[in-house]
């Protein structure tokens, strides 16, 4: 499959290169600067991301621009930017002060490919500390800002690009259609990366992949694992075996609601209840990284028990996505690792599967629009995301079954409050399409769940004190899990939800809704 290689210099925005690319069916993948493989003729052009770093620095990142550089069109970004010109035999030097925020774009070149069809005034999103000062020798400016010359250059005689802003971001007002014009006029892809293309294409490589081996799958209920679940049946079908695990950490009655809403999908679903070995490895645990590693080393190797059950079982099939990856991943004493993902993160060092996550590369988005063209029902399709250590991580502390049956409870009564809550007529789109007005504030929001601190507090219930637990409500709005906002509820929603919880689970006494936006706070408390 024809792409554009992504080079991830340690930037926290450089997935959203990918996101830009993926909106114009433009097939890419992102790697690391020091870990990707070796440009062939798929790779059609390659893009260098922004960085934390300075070029100027003596551990500074760098990569091998021979291999790409004049064979297929490059574009650098900020940091690429910089590189590019630094090692071509420019000067990169450090301003007096940082250059962050909006600026306004004058286009000197619009004969330029990179600049066709842009506004000649345009606004665009700076972010560096270092500035080039001087281009290196064959190039040209393209671009310049009030405060910055050399906002974007080309190469005369070979297709390199450069900019030292960031396209990808929203505030750069025509930064798609620079990022459209690399990828599709100078790189020449069709954009014809499609949901049903994505499909073909996975269901071929995962046949030649797996050839008549068997297949487990751990089946949550999520949109994840139903979207691989269904793609990896129509590649190998019978040879395919799910399996839903009860860690006993899930949501109330999840075990047999799951069970049955697989029942007619043609899928082989079995039960396997390992609550209690779950909850007997987390006892006393409360380090947030521990509780992650464990749930996701169990989670293996209930699978590889088994796996030992199913002759000829050879693969574990995983449903990670690529904010997984991203969190989980990191560039070492560049970028920073978020958590770790049961997907990603935890696996024993022996393990007799091999696995297979054929939605790595994809956002839950994409995920959901390859869903609902395999057919998928809506109701699965637009379930909320829930973590894979489950309801460990919304416990702030040590998991025991009191804490679990309290979470439980909240959490029902604050998810089936967003369901039957009727906002036709009010200002909510959907959070899976925001094209389509939400009926009710589930389908508004993007993620919900309840909290359990390890906070009490003092309260009054009836004519008697209280010392009970806090519950936080966690609702957020986003596309992908990169970034979120905090949902805007009616203040009558809350005032309901907090009534009802306080008075009907035993143990809590106090209510609070968290309004931190990710970043700086990630969507879960761990």
């Amino acid at each position: 499959m024809n792409k554009i290689l992504i080079l991830d210099f340690g930037s926290q925005v450089t997935q959203l290169i990918g996101r830009r690319l993926r909106e114009l069916n433009v097939y890419c993948e992102v790697y690391p600067y020091n870990n990707f493989p070796a440009p062939d003729d798929s790779v059609k052009g390659v893009i260098l991301s922004g960085s934390p770093c300075s070029v100027r620095d003596a551990n500074a990142p760098q990569v091998d621009l021979s291999l790409f550089r004049g064979k297929v069109p490059l574009l650098g970004i900020c940091y690429g930017a910089q590189y590019l010109a630094h090692r071509c035999g420019g000067k990169v030097e450090q301003t007096d002060s940082r250059e962050y925020g909006r600026a306004m774009l004058y286009v000197v070149r619009p004969d330029s490919p990179l600049m066709h069809g842009v506004s000649p005034h345009s606004q665009v999103w700076m972010s560096h500390g270092d500035t080039i000062s001087r281009l290196p020798e064959g190039a040209e400016v393209i671009a310049s800002t009030q405060d910055v010359a050399n906002a974007a250059f080309q190469f005369a005689g070979e297709p390199t690009w450069a900019v030292q802003f960031h396209p990808e971001v929203y505030h750069t007002v025509d930064g798609t259609k620079m990022l459209s014009n690399f990828a599709l006029t100078i790189c020449g892809m069709k954009g014809d990366w499609t949901p049903a293309s994505f499909i073909d294409t996975t269901v071929a490589g995962l046949r030649e992949r797996i050839g008549g081996d068997k297949v487990i799958l751990g089946l949550s209920g999520g949109v994840d694992s139903t979207v691989t679940g269904v793609l990896l049946n129509k590649a190998v079908g019978h040879n395919l075996t799910c399996i839903f695990v009860n860690n006993g950490l899930l949501r109330k009655n999840e075990y047999e609601d799951v069970l049955e809403s697989y029942r007619d999908m043609g899928l082989n679903v079995i039960g396997a209840d390992a609550s209690k070995d779950f909850l007997a490895a987390l006892a006393g645990v409360e380090d947030p990284e521990a509780k992650r590693k464990i749930v996701g080393r169990l989670f293996v190797e209930t699978f590889d028990r088994y796996a030992r059950q199913i002759e000829g079982a050879r693969w574990l099939a995983q449903g990670t996505i690529y904010p997984d990856v991203i969190e989980s991943a990191g560039i070492p004493g560049i970028a920073s690792k978020i958590k770790s993902h049961h997907n990603v993160g935890g696996l024993p060092e022996q393990m007799n599967l091999r696995i297979v996550e054929p939605l790595r590369m994809l956002f839950k988005d994409e995920v959901r629009r390859v869903g609902r063209s395999l057919g998928i029902k809506e109701e699965l399709i637009g379930r909320h995301p829930f973590p894979g250590p489950s309801l460990s991580i919304r416990i702030v502390g040590e998991v025991t079954e009191e804490k679990l049956d309290a979470l439980r409870e909240a959490d029902d009564i604050f998810i089936r409050g967003l369901r039957r809550y009727d906002c036709r007529g009010l200002d909510f789109p959907s959070a899976s399409d925001p094209r389509v007005k939400a009926e009710n504030l589930y389908d508004a929001v993007w993620q919900a769940g309840v909290i359990l601190l390890p906070v009490r507090s003092v309260g009054v219930m009836g004519d008697e004190r209280t010392y009970k637990h806090t519950v936080a409500l966690r609702a957020v709005v986003s596309t992908d899990g990169m970034t979120a906002d905090w949902f805007r509820f009616p203040y009558d929603f809350l005032a309901d939800i907090s009534n009802e919880i306080i008075n009907k689970v035993p143990g809590v006494n106090r209510v609070v809704y968290d309004i931190s936006s990710k970043p700086p706070a990630t969507i879960e408390w761990e």
